[in-house]
């Protein structure tokens, strides 16, 4: 009979051994509550707790990724799309992960899709397209102050994929030929005036040196000449006849 009371002693006491021992892994962290009151955070390693007096629950601190699924929203200028992100964050502070939220990784769920619709309700389509980069950073600013008395630390928001329907992005290519063509017209007015320029300057040269004049048409002749042409034509400068007016006239005169 003593014998069986000391094996069940033994076996009691073996039991609360093993209740005591802890061991938290490098990543985790002991939250410890005595009494229903919380106490620090221990980890890493081992450490011992009173049996049946204390509670401890493990909080990961390692990076979560968290997925933000497709959200439908209206930006500032009136256009649906269907949006989503993916939400980088962790524990840095494990007692008020556990003290002030019930289940911080759903709260931080919920935060990412309320401020996704939000900042997204505030941004005009072409800056959703072209300025992710700072609708990210102010998605992250929102999130990391909204968890941030949870002991939560936001690292990086990242908009993955903006879905438009058919309509908007048929509009959207008409728009885009709409600005290609605009373009290519600018600068082939642009281009035109150069030339335009160029020659107003060349002809106004051309009439302050007359013998300028005289070497242009005779490098012209030159480049005909060249030419395997069967029929040439030799252009006269309208000065070469005005010997003939003149003299026409002086006899019609005359007569």
């Amino acid at each position: 009979m003593e014998l069986i009371v000391v094996l069940i002693v033994a076996v009691g006491l073996l039991i609360l051994l093993f209740a005591a021992i802890k061991v938290v892994a490098e990543y985790e962290r002991g939250v410890i509550f005595r009494l229903g009151r919380v106490q620090v955070a221990k980890g890493p390693g081992l450490f011992f707790i009173i049996p049946i007096i204390d509670k401890m629950m493990k909080v990961d601190l390692r990076t979560i990724t968290l997925d933000v699924p497709s959200q439908d929203a209206i930006t500032a200028d009136n256009v649906t799309v269907r949006v989503n992100a993916v939400v980088y964050f962790r524990v840095v502070d494990p007692v008020l992960a556990i003290i002030n939220i019930e289940d911080y990784q759903r709260a931080t769920w919920q935060i990412a899709q309320t401020s996704l619709r939000n900042v997204i309700g505030q941004s005009e389509i072409d800056q959703l397209l072209q300025e992710r980069e700072r609708i990210n950073a102010r998605l992250q600013h929102i999130i990391d102050e909204a968890t941030e008395p949870w002991g939560i630390k936001v690292s990086i928001v990242e908009i993955k994929d903006v879905e438009l329907d058919s309509t908007m992005v048929r509009a959207m290519a008409r728009q885009a030929e709409a600005e290609r063509e605009r373009r290519a017209r600018v600068i082939k007015a642009e281009g035109e005036l150069q030339a335009a320029t160029q020659l107003a300057e060349a002809a106004k040269l051309l009439q302050e040196q007359p013998a300028s004049l005289t070497l242009r048409y005779l490098q012209t002749l030159l480049d005909i000449g060249v030419e395997n042409n069967t029929t040439t034509i030799f252009p006269i400068p309208i000065e070469l006849l005005d010997v003939f007016i003149n003299h026409y006239r002086d006899k019609k005169d005359k007569s």
